[in-house]
């Protein structure tokens, strides 16, 4: 009987845990320097963080393809592509999503900036984004938990948003207004 209580329990804690973030690196505070990093974008060519150096860069990482709150904050960012590209800046969505789903994404929604396929949250790891694994019928799901980083010309990061979720419809504005306001 005790085999079988312990059994239970285990099973609930692993439960448990599986709903929880996995646990990464700490995440990035303003000061540090942008990690370097060149994954494939939705049409498979490699985008380095080196090929940016002299211009703001709007690193969103976000959750998943095609799911409503990523979708929201894509259209977002892709409505103020214009305006984010007269401040001398440049968005780059990063998700655990391949490079197919990417393109898949980009079609659907129109979408024209780069989303890089970070398959094996090795940049994710590297900005210290929480992950989060949720099981599927299909069998576990990770993700990587929405969380924005403003990394100025000189390649250090000057401001993150760690909580973007709590203003997801701003999000876009807010990071405009902080590279109009020099990073602050």
């Amino acid at each position: 009987m005790k085999k079988l209580a312990l059994l239970s329990l285990s099973v609930a804690l692993l439960l448990t845990l599986a709903a929880l973030p996995a646990l990464a690196g700490d995440a990035l505070t303003p000061g540090a320097t942008a990690p370097g990093f060149t994954l494939p974008s939705q049409d498979k060519t490699p985008i380095s963080l080196t090929e940016y150096k002299g211009k703001w860069v709007v690193l969103y990482f976000y959750p998943k393809d095609m799911t409503k709150g990523c979708t929201i904050e894509a259209h977002n960012f892709q409505r103020d592509l214009e305006k984010f590209k007269a401040a001398n800046a440049v968005v780059l969505g990063v998700s655990l999503d391949t490079a197919e789903s990417h393109q898949t994404f980009c079609t659907k929604e129109s979408l024209s900036f780069k989303l890089l396929a970070d398959t094996d949250h090795k940049v994710v790891d590297a900005y210290g984004v929480p992950m989060k694994t949720f099981q599927t019928p299909n069998g576990p799901v990770t993700i990587a938990l929405r969380q924005t980083f403003l990394i100025d010309p000189s390649g250090k990061i000057v401001k993150t948003w760690p909580k973007v979720d709590e203003d997801l419809n701003n999000h876009s504005a807010n990071v405009l207004a902080a590279i109009e306001a020099g990073g602050k």
